[in-house]
């Protein structure tokens, strides 16, 4: 009987209980996602640790979405490991990045060929640029990140839907830079979180 008695006031007071919204659970990834954008673009500033920092950002929301814990020194931990090689991919990134502005004024300079050259040099630059991403996407401690890319750059090519939401992502970052600049910062974590989702849809389809 008193056992009875206890199971209907808890179902009584299940009933009472606020049920949370279903827009909770987005939002507060949402939410996550700003804030891991800001924790990017502060351990972005030497430049040369960008993949480190993407790489730890994305780690941090995979943890998110496993509802796994982790926070701010969780994101350091990764970062500091993930600096270990990754310094040397953001070192030929920015060598890159330099290669194609070298390339793109002499296009602009109208030296023969150089058209074509810029643009070949651009879309090299792009595909870098989604490789890295997706590489930083599946990155654990340990992960060698010539082995990362090497991969990432085969599902760059062979996911080309994947990688084409990438480039929209970037391109949603430079606009923001360009219209409003502190808009960029926590929309980095957005890109983030794009390409953990591309690489999550591509593993599921294999």
């Amino acid at each position: 009987m008193i056992a009875s008695q206890s199971r209907a006031r808890d179902r009584a007071k299940a009933r009472r209980a606020p049920r949370e919204s279903v827009l909770a659970e987005p939002f507060a990834l949402f939410a996550e996602c700003l804030l891991t954008g800001v924790w990017i673009a502060v351990a972005s500033l030497p430049l040369v640790t960008v993949p480190a920092a993407f790489a730890a950002g994305a780690r941090h929301l995979r943890r998110r979405t496993a509802h796994v814990g982790g926070g701010r020194r969780e994101f350091a931990a990764d970062f500091r490991a993930a600096l270990r090689g990754g310094w040397r991919v953001g070192l030929a990134g920015w060598a890159g990045a330099g290669a194609v502005w070298v390339d793109v004024q002499a296009a602009r300079a109208g030296i023969p060929g150089g058209s074509l050259v810029g643009v070949v040099g651009l879309l090299a630059l792009i595909g870098g640029a989604v490789a890295g991403l997706r590489a930083a996407a599946v990155w654990e401690p340990g992960a060698a990140w010539r082995g990362l890319l090497a991969a990432a750059g085969r599902r760059t090519v062979l996911d080309p839907a994947g990688s084409f939401l990438l480039v929209g992502g970037m391109a949603v970052v430079v606009c923001s830079a360009v219209l409003v600049a502190p808009l960029a910062v926590p929309v980095l974590g957005a890109v983030a979180a794009a390409a953990v989702a591309v690489e999550e849809r591509h593993r599921r389809r294999r």
